[in-house]
């Protein structure tokens, strides 16, 4: 039987200012902002992908009976998110961030093969840019 599962559709992130979080991955990242909705969440598209940013302070409320029948979810902490950045691309972020006031934590050259660079959002969420190939892809 096939692999019913064909890849991750959208990963999740919590922050509770989501100012500070759209600034971010917006204008830093430059990722594309699909929806905002006030205080609850910010959604972005990431290549194929969707990356979700929530504030756990309104997602573990029960939704609306008049809105989309979300259960209530979410995590308080840090969490973690790598995003696939070509080789030739690494570099360039990692001035991008480093123009924009925002250290690397750590950079990483793989075993296996590939590199991969570590830093902070302003909620503290650990995120990796990494070139597929640490993990034997593209």
């Amino acid at each position: 039987m096939a692999q019913p599962i064909e890849g991750i559709l959208e990963t999740a992130l919590y922050a509770t200012d989501l100012d500070a979080a759209e600034a971010f991955y917006g204008t830093v990242l430059g990722l594309d902002k699909i929806a905002r909705s006030d205080n609850r969440h910010i959604f972005f598209r990431c290549g194929p992908d969707v990356l979700l940013i929530f504030n756990p302070e309104e997602t573990v409320k029960p939704p609306a009976p008049d809105s989309l029948q979300v259960p209530p979810h979410g995590t308080i902490g840090k969490g973690h998110a790598c995003f696939r950045v070509s080789g030739d691309s690494l570099d360039a972020m990692a001035e991008k961030l480093k123009a924009a006031g925002i250290g690397i934590e750590s950079e990483v050259h793989w075993p296996q093969g590939g590199r991969s660079i570590y830093f902070r959002d302003p909620s503290g969420n650990s995120l990796e840019c990494a070139e597929a190939k640490i993990w034997g892809m593209g």
